[in-house]
């Protein structure tokens, strides 16, 4: 049984609000200026993707998605915990790898890279005390994916918390899967064809691989940081989300 202190005052809880609202606003912004140093703009990178690459990018994703809401948790008893930037180092490496030899080899690398960052975001809810073991939680470490991506005009703020007391079944897992694997299809196909330029594949990948890593580790960190302060503040989720969200919107439009 977690043993909490006396719940924050109202200008902690605030103090941290902002806090998570300044990570956030930084994601996105950190991502963008990574891509955009090769050269890699928001409008029309899909489009390089050709077409049978785009028509079964939905299905890639899930099925990596899938496999990776396993391999991700199985590796916690024999791999320990990364620190940020070592996980960001491997991905950039294996970005590189899988971009050298263009569509072909950054289709391989692309599972590989999806359970990197979902166990970097399991890695994430662990730093704030949560349990990567327990439903609620791997729930909620797939749910990080369903935020969008550094190249989405979304504002990211669609940070739901999924209930602590969540059966995990398979059926369960494959629904929220397949409502987050839009999102995420639309983040890869991104990567991919950033990887697929010519001659630029390897270089693109890393930075690529760099961005999104980054990205998603931020978004956790957000994501987790509001269920740790809900719990810490002693106030319903919904509330401090409602919160988090109106802060983050005065960010955005000023």
């Amino acid at each position: 049984m977690e043993i909490l202190g006396r719940p924050f005052e109202e200008p902690a809880v605030e103090a941290r609000l902002d806090a998570l609202v300044a990570r956030h606003a930084r994601a996105g912004s950190g991502a963008m200026d990574v891509l955009n140093l090769i050269g890699a703009q928001a409008e029309g990178l899909l489009d390089r993707l050709p077409a049978e690459a785009r028509a079964r990018l939905g299905t890639v994703t899930e099925r990596a998605l899938l496999g990776a809401a396993e391999a991700a948790h199985g590796t916690r008893d024999s791999v320990p915990d990364m620190s940020q930037g070592r996980t960001r180092l491997l991905t950039t490496v294996m970005g590189a790898a899988g971009g050298m030899g263009g569509l072909p080899t950054a289709l391989a690398e692309l599972p590989v890279t999806v359970t990197v960052l979902l166990r970097a975001i399991q890695d994430e809810a662990a730093a704030h005390g949560f349990d990567p073991a327990e439903p609620g939680v791997r729930f909620a470490s797939v749910e990080v994916f369903g935020t969008a991506g550094p190249l989405s005009d979304d504002d990211g703020s669609d940070l739901g918390f999924i209930g602590a007391r969540v059966t995990l079944t398979g059926a369960a897992l494959r629904a929220l899967i397949a409502r987050v694997a839009p999102r995420l299809a639309a983040v890869l196909g991104q990567k991919l064809a950033a990887q697929s330029v010519p001659l630029l594949g390897a270089a693109a990948g890393a930075a690529t691989n760099y961005a999104y890593t980054r990205y998603y580790q931020d978004m956790a960190h957000v994501h987790f940081g509001l269920r740790r302060l809900a719990i810490e503040a002693d106030r319903d989720p919904r509330e401090i989300v409602a919160a988090f969200r109106e802060r983050a919107g005065r960010v955005t439009r000023g």
